[in-house]
């Protein structure tokens, strides 16, 4: 069944510059520079990093990382799997897109980047 244009109501968006389907539009798109091979190189070595804490931290109820978001101030908490596929996507198209956060997360089921390199470096050089 055919539904005719002019049965349609009208957009209720049409002529606002603040359309929210415009983002949607493939030629409204930003376009985003690439990574530098630094850049490449540095994401490449967090995938890695991030799959050694998940196998240290996650059987121990550490659901993902904790980030200290300086643009806006709060903390945004980051399962492995949603930040895993966020890297991948900045290594295959240059940019993270924004994602719903997480919810009602648990802070004590998070921890910081940081925390997670210090627990791999002593759990890794134990003697």
């Amino acid at each position: 069944m055919d539904v005719a244009f002019d049965g349609l109501p009208p957009d209720p968006f049409a002529g606002d510059p603040y359309d929210p389907a415009l983002s949607l539009d493939e030629g409204g798109a930003e376009e985003h520079e690439e990574l530098t091979e630094e850049e490449r190189e540095e994401v490449v070595a967090d995938l890695a990093d991030l799959a050694v804490y998940q196998a240290l931290l996650e059987h121990r109820g550490i659901r993902g990382i904790l980030v200290d978001c300086a643009d806006c101030g709060e903390q945004h908490f980051h399962e492995w799997n949603l930040l895993r596929s966020s890297l991948q996507q900045l290594l295959d198209e240059g940019q993270m897109r924004p994602h719903e956060p997480a919810f009602d997360p648990d802070p004590a089921h998070y921890v910081t980047w940081e925390y997670c390199r210090g627990y791999a470096d002593a759990a890794l050089n134990e003697d």
